[in-house]
Formats: C-alpha cells, sequence, structure tokens
C-alpha cells in the first residue's frame, strides 16, 4: 500500500481527517509525458480507486494503535530500534500501519494557476461570510506554530480563496511556485477511515 504526506505545518493532515480537505495538488514530475493522457497515467503515483494511507508519525497515532503498540514500545517504555525513525517523522512509517486512509475519486492535470474557487475550498482554504473585522467575506487557513514547547494555530486571512491558496502554496512548495505556474497533478478524494 502507499501512502501520502500532507503538510502539518499547515494542518493539512488535520484538514484531511476533519473532512475539510478533499483535495490534494502535487508537482508534476519532470519528464511526465503530456498530450496523451493514457501515457500521462502510467506515470503518476496514484490512480482513480487507489486506496492510500495517510502518514502521521507514530507518536500521534500510538493510542489508536493499540494492536501495533507492543511491536513499537518496549516493555521497559523505549521506542523499538525499527520504528525510531518514524516516531516524531511520517516520511518513515510504515503505510500498513496507519489508521487512516484516502481512496482516489478523480486525477486530474492543469496549470496551478487554473484553480478554481471551488477547488481551493476543496484544498482546505476555509470561507467566512462575512469576516466582522473587515466587514468583507474573507478566506483563510490555518499554521501550527510552535511556541516554546507548545504549539499554537494562527490563522492567515485573504481576499480571495485563490490568494489564499497561493500563499499556502508557495510556503509549501517553495516561494515563487505559484508565480512559476507549474504543471500540477489535482487528484480529489474521500476519507475511508
Amino acid at each position: 500500500m502507499k501512502k501520502i504526506l500532507f503538510n502539518d505545518k499547515y494542518l493539512l493532515t488535520q484538514a484531511v481527517l476533519d473532512g475539510t480537505k478533499t483535495m490534494t495538488r502535487r508537482l508534476l514530475k519532470e519528464g511526465t509525458p503530456l498530450g496523451n493522457w493514457e501515457e500521462t497515467v502510467k506515470h503518476l503515483p496514484y490512480k482513480v480507486g487507489d486506496i492510500v494511507a495517510i502518514a502521521q508519525p507514530y507518536e500521534d497515532i500510538i493510542e489508536c494503535m493499540a494492536e501495533y503498540s507492543d511491536i513499537i514500545i518496549n516493555v521497559d517504555g523505549s521506542i523499538n530500534r525499527e520504528f525510531k525513525a518514524g516516531w516524531a517523522n511520517k516520511m518513515f512509517v510504515r503505510s500498513n500501519l496507519m489508521p487512516h486512509h484516502i481512496r482516489i475519486t478523480d486525477v486530474k492535470v492543469e496549470r496551478l494557476q487554473d484553480i478554481s474557487e471551488e477547488d481551493c475550498l476543496k484544498e482546505g482554504i476555509i470561507f467566512i461570510e462575512p469576516f466582522s473585522i473587515i466587514g468583507e467575506d474573507a478566506y483563510f487557513f490555518a499554521v501550527k506554530r510552535k511556541v516554546g514547547r507548545m504549539y499554537d494555530n494562527i490563522l492567515k486571512f485573504f481576499s480571495s480563496p485563490q490568494r489564499a491558496y497561493a500563499d499556502l502554496i508557495d510556503k509549501i512548495s517553495g516561494r515563487g511556485t505559484w508565480k512559476r505556474n507549474p504543471w500540477v497533478v489535482a487528484y480529489s478524494f474521500e476519507l475511508v477511515d
């Protein structure tokens, strides 16, 4: 089974688990053929119908993994060496141990800036109508910020969903990504468990 990673600094894993994020865009890998859909699909990591594990660090999910906790945590309370790398870093977790999964429901390839207002909201951008401080509609995303040993959530507000998404994608994929307008693959998905 494959796994997929969502950015935790911007609370995107939580947005998937809450059902407020049902779409993700990923930069198209260099050399992926365009123009012939059948050839393009062969090069994509996920296909329609795929069930994909949502990667989370073991420390975040150990409570819902009761059947695996004995193999991850030793009798003396230390972390089993085999699972140490994935304890705080979801890059190194095993997909078959993840408790949450999504099913890919649609795949399309487009330029990043072709994202619609509706798709921005599926990407986890949140709409508030009307926002009392500025008296207009507002769109935002949350940022998880470390303050000492604790985490704090802050919100960034924008006048349009595209502006909010442009700021988010530049933070996740690197400054200038929105302006570069690369080809992306957009995956729609539903939460399975």
